[in-house]
């Protein structure tokens, strides 16, 4: 997987903490060395220090929680919480996160939600992810406070199931393209 993903020309890639072998996954992947790894779906402050201890470079979580940022924070890793609402954001910023993950972007109305939140707050910068496809990619990246988007579809269930690394290596060229101006 990782050899796909970097020649594919990804720089990161999450591991996400769902499934029992993650640990082994972001070790593996983290030992690659052609990819900034980190660890994602983190709900718990052992989560995130048994990710970190696995060789995660930054941690991410679906919502946003003191426990998981304050002990990010205490291991010097980068931490970016998930937010759906205004109140959220406005905790995540007094908790000194300025990169935020917008969970689950399309659902909660995509890019129109994404500029409300951004207008007043300028100082933060977003990640969406959650029901995003290929062909929202380039209207997301396209706002200046969108970051980086986060998206399954380069590797999916299938793509792993049936080892088509091909594939994968194929849609990631395909996406890092398309992100490229």
């Amino acid at each position: 997987m990782a050899d796909a993903l970097a020649a594919g020309g990804a720089r990161c890639a999450e591991v996400t903490f769902r499934t029992p072998g993650a640990e082994q996954v972001l070790e593996t992947m983290a030992a690659h060395g052609g990819l900034r790894v980190g660890a994602g779906t983190i709900f718990t402050r052992d989560q995130a220090e048994r990710a970190v201890a696995a060789g995660a470079r930054f941690v991410v979580s679906p919502g946003y929680d003191e426990e998981v940022v304050a002990r990010c924070q205490e291991l010097s890793v980068p931490v970016v919480p998930g937010i759906a609402t205004a109140t959220e954001l406005m905790r995540a910023l007094r908790a000194g996160c300025h990169t935020l993950k917008l969970f689950p972007a399309e659902p909660l109305g995509g890019l129109r939600t994404l500029r409300a939140l951004a207008a007043p707050f300028p100082q933060a910068r977003f990640i969406p992810t959650g029901g995003i496809e290929e062909r929202h990619l380039a209207s997301y990246l396209a706002d200046p406070a969108v970051l980086a988007v986060g998206g399954s579809w380069m590797a999916t269930v299938t793509h792993l199931e049936r080892g088509d690394y091909a594939e994968i290596r194929r849609l990631t060229a395909e996406a890092v393209d398309r992100s490229t101006p």
